[in-house]
């Protein structure tokens, strides 16, 4: 029999196997859930027929992760769909610990949202217990091709409608159908081999349905206690029901919508929603205009901050409120002060690279009455300057600042909190592709962070790829933990950009080459990418010059 020869990258060695040798067989070391061969993520029951760079991935690489949670998702479908035969899962949208589902019935409410079928807390626990037996059965993912009427059959027969509706749109020949336990899906990405690699999940009531728990980044072995972020879930089941109502609910009707020509409609219903949400929160400062005089902003990269401050402003003013901005960046303290991480760089991020004493004072003598002259820090420099840009705060003034930590109370120990108004501000997309894929809210501003970057800036969509990561670890350290300190939310997630950021970051990723660092997760964005139909140049021109998306792709006017 023929050899070939794997460079195994895990360990620096060369490896003579079989042609043919599944990766399953070559694994160095217990827990590797996938592989990336030659930087393309790959099951491990991928054969190996010619030479390859190979690395082995468990459950501390982001794909790993993946592949983990879309195979535990897997079990979880399958067990419902066996105790629930008339019914469909849906795993709706992404939590802080976890992924929230719920048990649907076929047929929907009146308005177009889903009918939810409300588990008891015993049924729930029946539920973890069978995916626990199914574990422990180690059985075994398999996967094959189907044709797209006996795709389409499939899943109708499951009730599974919004999967129809994406292979129907897309129309492709033939489908990757995923198999457990004679029980058929799709995955939009590798499995692990097999149920037995599972063990560490668990299952919670939650809302109207539950969430299903598994470790957090670099946390194999536990799961978490449940994070009860009712105001983030909040916003991101309002934003589910409205895609419904707009009957919307998922990739596969929303590509249906562009391929009939209603999609501008979309456009003007989903900005007509943000100009609401604007002014709500508008009336939220205004019912509290006898305390409140200052408002913060806080929200992840690429979650449109700036737009949000300054759309929020115009509002204020149409209720006879006078907004004045100060930056929060304004605040640093000199460079030599700067805190530095574990790496020894300047740590920008860090609640200590501020002033805080400083801004308090500032703060305090603005509600007080008294003017300040507010600072100007010079970045290339790393010093504070002060121009003679002097301010105080009048009767019908309010002040709006925007910045990371803005939620953190620790920011401003100092200041009286009953003049403070808190707004977080985020992408919360909860559009999923099908019933049980869903889309990551951190995905969709890592788009958006792509292409204005490439655009404004000149950085490559390499660069943000691999610095990505260390922006998610900020966002973990500095501004997730304090989303529930705020007092209102504005989900900028528009049901209509992700075929807008396809149109411009698809060219982008195809830029990366095979033998870059970011190839791996630019192929797997162009694969979820590649289910999505995207927008011509002339229904993108209708989009308003007030619009978040501006902010990205260019042609705003605020």
């Amino acid at each position: 029999m023929e050899e070939i020869r794997i460079y195994c990258e895990n360990d620096g060695k060369h490896y003579t196997f079989p042609m043919g040798t599944e990766l399953k067989d070559m694994c160095p070391a217990e827990g590797t859930l996938a592989a990336l061969v030659d930087n393309q993520l790959k099951e491990l029951s991928f054969k190996a027929m010619t030479t390859h760079n190979v690395r082995f991935i468990d459950y501390n690489h982001p794909d790993g992760r993946r592949t983990y949670i879309r195979s535990l998702c897997f079990v979880l479908q399958n067990v419902v769909r066996q105790m629930y035969p008339d019914k469909v899962l849906a795993i709706d949208y992404s939590l802080p610990s976890g992924l929230y589902c719920e048990i649907r019935e076929r047929e929907q409410m009146y308005d177009g949202r889903p009918k939810v079928y409300f588990a008891t807390d015993e049924e729930i626990e029946n539920i973890y217990e069978n995916m626990k037996q199914m574990v422990v059965a180690d059985l075994p993912f398999s996967k094959t091709k189907m044709t797209l009427e006996d795709t389409v059959a499939t899943f109708d027969a499951n009730g599974q409608k919004e999967k129809v509706n994406v292979a129907r749109s897309l129309g492709r020949l033939t489908y990757s159908v995923y198999s457990l336990d004679g029980q058929k899906d799709t995955f939009y990405g590798p499995l692990a081999p097999s149920t037995g690699y599972l063990k560490v999940f668990d299952l919670i009531g939650f809302n109207n349905g539950f969430c299903l728990q598994y470790p957090m980044d670099c946390s194999y072995g536990k799961v978490f206690p449940l994070k009860r972020q009712s105001k983030l879930a909040g916003a991101l089941k309002e934003h589910s029901d409205w895609c419904a109502l707009m009957g919307v609910k998922g990739v596969g009707s929303l590509n249906q919508a562009v391929r009939e020509g209603k999609i501008i409609d979309l456009i003007n219903l989903s900005e007509a929603l943000h100009e609401r949400k604007y002014a709500e929160i508008a009336d939220q400062i205004y019912a509290r205009r006898g305390s409140v005089k200052i408002v913060f902003i806080a929200g992840p990269s690429s979650s449109g901050k700036t737009s949000t401050s300054k759309r929020l402003a115009i509002q204020c003013k149409i209720l006879g409120l006078n907004p004045k901005v100060i930056e929060l960046d304004n605040y640093f303290v000199d460079r030599e002060f700067t805190p530095r991480d574990e790496n020894g760089e300047y740590d920008f991020e860090a609640l200590g690279a501020m002033d805080l004493d400083f801004l308090g004072k500032q703060l305090n003598d603005l509600l007080e009455g008294r003017e300040i002259e507010v600072p100007k820090f010079d970045f290339k420099e790393g010093r504070r300057h002060f121009n003679g840009n002097f301010m105080r705060l009048d009767e019908k003034d309010i002040l709006i600042m925007e910045g990371i930590h803005a939620l953190n109370p620790a920011m401003i120990p100092g200041v009286d909190n009953s003049k403070v108004f808190r707004v977080y501000a985020s992408a919360l997309t909860s559009l999923s592709i099908d019933e049980n894929n869903n889309i990551s809210t951190s995905d969709n501003r890592m788009l958006r962070r792509m292409i204005r970057d490439n655009r404004t800036r000149g950085i490559v969509p390499e660069s943000t790829i691999l610095r990505w990561q260390s922006v998610r670890r900020g966002e973990n350290r500095n501004i997730f933990p304090f989303q529930e300190n705020s007092d209102a939310i504005f989900n900028s997630a528009h049901i209509f950009e992700l075929p807008v950021l396809k149109y411009y970051a698809e060219p982008l990723l195809r830029r990366i080459a095979p033998n870059s660092p970011a190839y791996t997760e630019a192929t797997r964005i162009l694969k979820f990418l590649s289910y999505i139909v995207e927008l011509s140049p002339q229904e993108i021109a209708a989009i308003p010059p007030t619009s978040i998306l501006r902010e990205f792709i260019s042609g705003q006017t605020l």
